[in-house]
């Protein structure tokens, strides 16, 4: 979701960030030019990340998708949890999708159907180079919650071993209640969703987001994994993000480490202590406890 640091309190902040999503559905129109091009996972940073040629060993059998968040890409959202991936032997790949026209190196703005459809057709590439027959997926944010809309409608299931979100808005958000305040701006809900589809999607109460929860929150066959943190100011409450059903973890990042303050943003893109829970997911047989120490580990 929205990479905001600090959850706003009073009204004037509140007013301030409804304004802020205006501004960025205003821009995010087809008439907006770009002046440089979107970032694509090819020009990622050469550390053994989006490498191609990586064939999984028999300790890392299945190659790890990253899925960034909205507004985020698949380079920055991935500088710390892409090495640290790489280094401990997993080939590790990261797309971009969900680009709006006009739209340079800020993505997950598009409709999450669409690009639950660009994720399959890059799970597919990534299957067809390393030659494995199913990825693990990890993803922040709607990169933790878009995943599951392939699983359950796009057949991603039999593709996919594990599904891992750090701070995913499984269902919805309120924004800390600051989606109740568009009714008060006339045409601010209609901008929303037809220029930036992807931010309405995402509301509480959404029809994606009802579509997406509807008959349960999983499917058989998946594992799941969702880390949250206590003091996520964006996706709200922060249980919400929790999933119901056979095969899922729950975690609490505030349960593995009392002192972590990570917010919403910070967990999914620098925190070492929610990325070895990340490796423990990845590989249950040999997980090691997480704590405060893991940011040594």
């Amino acid at each position: 979701m929205l990479p905001w640091t600090r959850a706003p309190r009073t009204p004037r902040a509140r007013r301030r960030l409804v304004a802020l999503l205006l501004a960025v559905a205003a821009f995010a129109t087809p008439t907006a030019t770009a002046t440089a091009a979107a970032p694509t996972a090819a020009t990622a940073p050469s550390r053994g990340w989006n490498d191609y040629s990586c064939k999984p060993s028999a300790a890392h059998p299945r190659p790890v998708v990253l899925v960034h968040g909205t507004f985020g890409n698949s380079i920055d959202n991935w500088l710390v949890l892409a090495p640290y991936l790489v280094g401990r032997g997993y080939c590790v790949y990261s797309l971009d999708y969900g680009q709006l026209p006009g739209v340079p190196f800020f993505n997950g703005l598009g409709p999450i159907d669409k690009s639950a459809g660009q994720l399959d057709t890059f799970v597919d590439r990534v299957l067809a180079a390393t030659g494995a027959p199913k990825a693990d997926i990890v993803g922040h944010s709607q990169g933790g919650m878009m995943p599951n809309y392939y699983l359950k409608f796009l057949g991603g299931a039999a593709k996919v071993n594990a599904l891992i979100g750090l701070a995913p808005d499984n269902h919805g958000t309120t924004l800390l209640g600051l989606t109740n305040l568009l009714p008060y701006f006339p045409g601010a809900e209609d901008l929303l969703n037809t220029h930036t589809p992807g931010l309405a999607d995402q509301m509480a109460g959404s029809p994606f987001i009802t579509k997406l929860n509807a008959g349960g929150d999983t499917v058989p066959g998946v594992r799941y994994t969702v880390i949250a943190t206590r003091y996520d100011e964006v996706v709200t409450p922060y249980r919400t993000q929790y999933l119901n059903g056979p095969n899922v973890r729950n975690v609490l990042l505030q349960d593995l480490c009392p002192v972590d303050l990570s917010e919403h943003v910070a967990i999914g893109t620098v925190d070492l202590i929610a990325y070895h829970e990340v490796a423990n997911a990845l590989d249950p047989a040999h997980a090691t406890p997480t704590t405060c120490a893991s940011v040594i580990g």
